[in-house]
């Protein structure tokens, strides 16, 4: 396995993430291509210090773009959503 934090690749933060945050005590991140919901639960105990309930992963796929005559695509995601257990908690905005 390789280190935990080449696996999360960062947290993230918009207004749909920090609701799950909030109200389903639910953390977003971006997660690199080709782990598993395995290592991303190793991954997130080993660098919040927390005990995670379960793991979710989307892989969102690119999306056409155009500017003007040029097309282009957007980038690859695969999101995970990661369920804590009651009385854990991952402050995202605070770690900055």
């Amino acid at each position: 396995m390789s280190n935990a934090r080449d696996i999360i690749v960062r947290p993230l933060v918009t207004e749909k993430t920090m609701s799950t945050q909030d109200n389903q005590n639910t953390v977003v991140f971006e997660v690199k291509k080709g782990t598993n919901k395995i290592q991303i639960k190793q991954a997130v105990e080993e660098i919040f210090n927390v005990k995670v309930d379960y793991v979710n992963v989307v892989n969102q796929k690119p999306k056409t773009k155009r500017m003007g005559r040029y097309v282009g695509k957007t980038n690859h995601l695969k999101k995970a959503y990661v369920k804590l257990k009651e009385g854990y908690k991952i402050d995202i905005l605070a770690d900055k």
